[in-house]
């Protein structure tokens, strides 16, 4: 387990199935213990027991197994209040809180944003609050979900949602796919200098065993493929080279596209 500071809680990132991240969000100035997407519910159960804190929330970013199939046990457990998308309330499990960015919710005295970051999944969502984000498989470092449900258009307007973050904001993501990603970012936007440092420290990372995750917004914005159509010289370039128009959408396209 690896913790994160923020000014109103920590961050506690727990490694579950191959390459899943489940956090807990443990409030500094209440009981409030809320895990995100809990994939397994017994590493989920440990955490609560080295904390010594009783699970109050389960918050789903979407429906899909591993990211809610410690919901029932967990709920059997805790009894703890379910909290996910209102448009994906009959696809996750034990659901009692359905929300929506025009139904947002609060836990306790921590202000939460609901945004729309629908494509991977419909009815997608990603949880922020402060600084933190929580993106399930709408974004990942230098990456971002496969397009299941949704569209190219809807998918793009999801991460240009996410890109107007602050840049300081953290990204926690569900998955630690970084490395493939980047030898991807590496195939496409070779001339990135900020991408080259971040391929750099990030395998050194791995390498030690640790996690890529958190990056930031600004990171992402600097390194994800998927985030450089918001960059022009990058559109045109990358345009330029494939013969496609030079639209962020239609290079969003075909970057999503070629990626597989």
């Amino acid at each position: 387990m690896w913790s994160y500071q923020h000014s109103n809680f920590q961050v506690h990132q727990l490694p579950a199935l191959n390459d899943n991240y489940i956090y807990l969000l443990e409030a500094k100035a209440s009981h409030i213990l809320a895990v995100i997407d809990p994939a397994d519910a017994s590493i989920v159960n440990q955490a609560c027991q080295q904390l010594n804190k009783p699970l109050t929330h389960i918050l789903n970013t979407h429906h899909h197994w591993d990211h809610t199939d410690g919901n029932k046990a967990l709920k059997q457990r805790w009894d703890c209040i379910v909290v996910g998308a209102a448009h994906d309330a009959e696809r996750i499990p034990c659901i009692d809180v359905k929300v929506s960015p025009e139904q947002p919710f609060q836990l306790d005295h921590l202000a939460v944003d609901i945004l729309d970051v629908g494509g991977h999944t419909l009815g997608h969502i990603a949880y922020v609050f402060d600084d933190a984000l929580f993106c399930g498989d709408a974004l990942f470092g230098a990456g971002c979900g496969r397009i299941f449900e949704g569209t190219f258009e809807q998918t793009w307007q999801s991460l240009q949602r996410l890109a107007q973050l602050d840049d300081d904001t953290k990204v926690y993501c569900a998955h630690e796919y970084t490395l493939p990603n980047l030898r991807f970012a590496r195939a496409v936007d070779a001339n990135n200098e900020a991408l080259k440092e971040r391929i750099h420290r990030d395998t050194q990372t791995r390498m030690q065993q640790k996690p890529t995750i958190p990056s930031t917004i600004a990171i992402e914005k600097s390194t994800n493929p998927f985030l450089r159509p918001l960059n022009t010289d990058f559109c045109m370039q990358y345009a330029q080279k494939h013969a496609i128009d030079n639209t962020p959408l239609t290079v969003f396209r075909h970057l999503r596209q070629a990626k597989g």
